[in-house]
């Protein structure tokens, strides 16, 4: 298709520039100025042809012969070297024997009078010009991208427009998500086919609520929707219908669903719905006049916006529902509510197929093993991970990506970026060293713990030392007691490791003891696993993130001798657990000394490495050697 050709006004202000220019150089290029004095000698030489005297300047023409008797030798030769005729000026001073003289010498002669308007409106105009332009230009940046409307354009929408074909995405791209993929597919048959639906008497919904965390494909999925669907697809995100002018956002959004009534039957797309509908009348300052406009009138146009003879589905996505105002959230307005949920391992492998479709992968590379590593990833945190997979093996020379630049682009990315060259003196690296090793250690004879994928003191990251990779051998929807007990216990391996070898303890363990301290107040006095305080809730979780007002200390649902119970419960579950931890790193202090040395040693002991360390202790013995033998690297 071509492109629409576009007419400016500069361009006429511009032509009539140049020639003008031309005309000047023109005129001008071949034109010999004389002074008054020479001017009068070419008269009464006999050299002057004819003149034309007009508004004290008189121009005319010389005779080629005789030149060299009224003028300089330089002048002469520039008339002789000009083709053409020679013409010249002079400014004319008050002299009554000009004339005279000019009858003398048979010139012709005459004088012509010279309109001004043109002169005197381009004074005006030409001003005007200027300072228009300059406005035009501040506007047009102030306006955006809205051309010569500028800030006349600012109430409009700036909701892109896509065809079908533009949006690039089908659900053939979308993977993962199955449920909310198929809750969608009835949106697409809305918009196909709606006499199927109305024939009963059913409406179209009006609008849909895409919920879920960032990076699990909301966006993605809406186009999958507007691309399968065959209709236009007008997508804006819920900040840009707030600017500095008043109004503006409520004029924006009645712009919008004029486009959307002009395009029919089309998906209307909000993304980060959060910034334009956030619940109405909160907050330190009691809500924003303009925000709430805007809301208002989003609203409005909603409640009277007829999907179902206009065939216009409105969509919408945030990832904190929990903010959104109660009204928007209603039925009639946003009717469908779509959960996507980060996805599991079988959505995870289906992730990676689609993300990997471009990329050359090694014989050797397993997905399957790589989306069982992942838990907790979404959509574009793999998408990333096979993009560093890839870029680290291109900078590396490869033809293929394998599995080792999966594992450390996996590393690179949950652990942070390796630091080797942050120099360790012998004693930090030892106590890395057996810290690391109880947490494996311990990791690996809880029975309910994730296995142990590999376990490094190399530094990573801005604070992290080393670090123990788990890999869960399943997804996990709801944790026992008694798996919670067994994280407890791996969270203080490394600290209880700490005291056995060295007698002293060192600050490597804080990541581990908040997040062990939590687990257990958790535990105690949310999820009522504590035969002391019983079944009992006595954790307050606030309704909404955004009431909370910082600075100010969490409320609590318990007196004082109930929160005082409570902490005495969470010593008491960490107490234990430190004695367990303590029981089993004293039973296997062979293997600890064997996996901290060989982390010495190595720097990295993956799974197999470590199954070789722990299939005996003969086998594990024979690889000891005094630690005073290992120096730092």
């Amino acid at each position: 298709m071509d492109k629409k050709q576009t007419f400016s006004l500069w361009y006429v202000f511009g032509a009539l520039f140049l020639i003008t220019l031309l005309q000047d150089f023109i005129g001008t290029r071949h034109t010999l100025t004389l002074t008054y004095s020479e001017f009068k000698q070419a008269v009464a030489g006999g050299q002057l042809q004819d003149l034309v005297i007009a508004d004290g300047l008189a121009t005319g023409t010389l005779a080629a012969e005789g030149l060299e008797r009224v003028l300089p030798k330089e002048q002469v030769d520039r008339l002789k070297a000009s083709s053409g005729e020679h013409r010249f000026a002079t400014v004319l001073i008050d002299d009554p024997g000009l004339v005279p003289a000019l009858d003398a010498a048979k010139v012709r002669y005459g004088s012509v009078r010279e309109s001004k308007w043109l002169a005197t409106l381009l004074s005006w105009v030409a001003p005007a010009l200027v300072f228009f332009g300059i406005w035009w230009l501040l506007m047009k940046r102030m306006g955006g991208a809205g051309g010569a409307g500028g800030l006349m354009s600012i109430g409009k929408s700036k909701a892109k427009v896509y065809m079908q074909q533009e949006t690039g995405v089908s659900f053939k791209d979308v993977a993962g998500i199955d449920e909310a993929r198929e809750e969608l597919m009835e949106v697409v048959e809305f918009l196909r086919s709606p006499e199927r639906y109305k024939r009963l008497g059913g409406k179209i919904p009006k609008g849909v609520l895409i919920v879920g965390a960032p990076g699990t494909g909301k966006t993605l999925l809406a186009k999958a929707v507007a691309g399968e669907a065959g209709v236009p697809f007008l997508s804006l995100s819920g900040s840009e219908f707030v600017e500095m002018f008043v109004g503006v956002g409520a004029a924006r959004v009645r712009d919008l669903f004029e486009q959307a009534a002009a395009k029919a039957p089309c998906i209307v797309f909000i993304d980060e719905l959060d910034a334009l509908g956030k619940a109405r009348g909160l907050g330190l300052t009691g809500g924003h006049e303009e925000h709430e406009q805007t809301l208002n009138q989003l609203l409005v146009e909603m409640d009277g916006f007829d999907t179902s003879r206009r065939g216009v589905i409105i969509m919408a996505a945030t990832n904190r529902p929990e903010i959104l105002d109660p009204a928007l959230l209603r039925p009639g307005r946003f009717d469908r509510h779509v959960s996507i949920d980060k996805p599991d391992m079988k959505g995870r492998r289906q992730i990676l197929d689609v993300h990997v479709k471009g990329v050359k992968l090694a014989s050797g590379v397993d997905l399957d093993s790589i989306a069982a590593r992942t838990p907790g990833f979404a959509g574009a945190d793999l998408a990333n991970l096979v993009n560093e997979a890839t870029l680290r093996a291109a900078k590396q020379g490869k033809d293929a990506v394998d599995m080792h630049d999966f594992e450390q682009a996996l590393d690179r990315i949950v652990a942070g970026l390796e630091k080797r060259n942050r120099v360790m003196n012998p004693e930090e690296r030892r106590f890395v060293a057996y810290h690391e090793a109880g947490h494996a250690l311990v990791a690996e004879h809880r029975a309910s713990a994730d296995r142990v994928a590999k376990v490094s003191i190399i530094p990573r990251g801005i604070a992290a030392l080393g670090y123990t990779q788990q890999s869960p051998t399943e997804d996990r929807y709801l944790l026992r007691r008694s798996e919670l007990l067994d994280r407890l216990d791996v969270l203080l391996g490394g600290r209880v490791a700490e005291e056995l070898v060295f007698n002293d303890i060192s600050t490597g363990a804080a990541n581990d003891l908040q997040r062990a301290t939590d687990m257990a107040r958790h535990m105690v006095a949310q999820y009522g696993m504590s035969e002391t305080l019983g079944l009992a809730t006595w954790e307050t979780q606030p309704r909404s993130a955004f009431l909370a007002v910082p600075g100010t200390p969490q409320q609590r649902d318990c007196s004082e001798r109930t929160a005082e119970a409570i902490d005495d419960e969470v010593r008491r579950l960490l107490e234990q657990a430190r004695s367990r931890v303590t029981a089993t790193l004293n039973a296997h202090r062979d293997q600890l000394e064997a996996l901290a040395q060989r982390l010495l040693e190595k720097e990295v002991v993956d799974r197999r490495m470590l199954d070789e360390l722990l299939a005996g202790p003969a086998k594990g013995q024979a690889a000891l050697r005094p630690l005073s033998d290992i120096t730092a690297p």
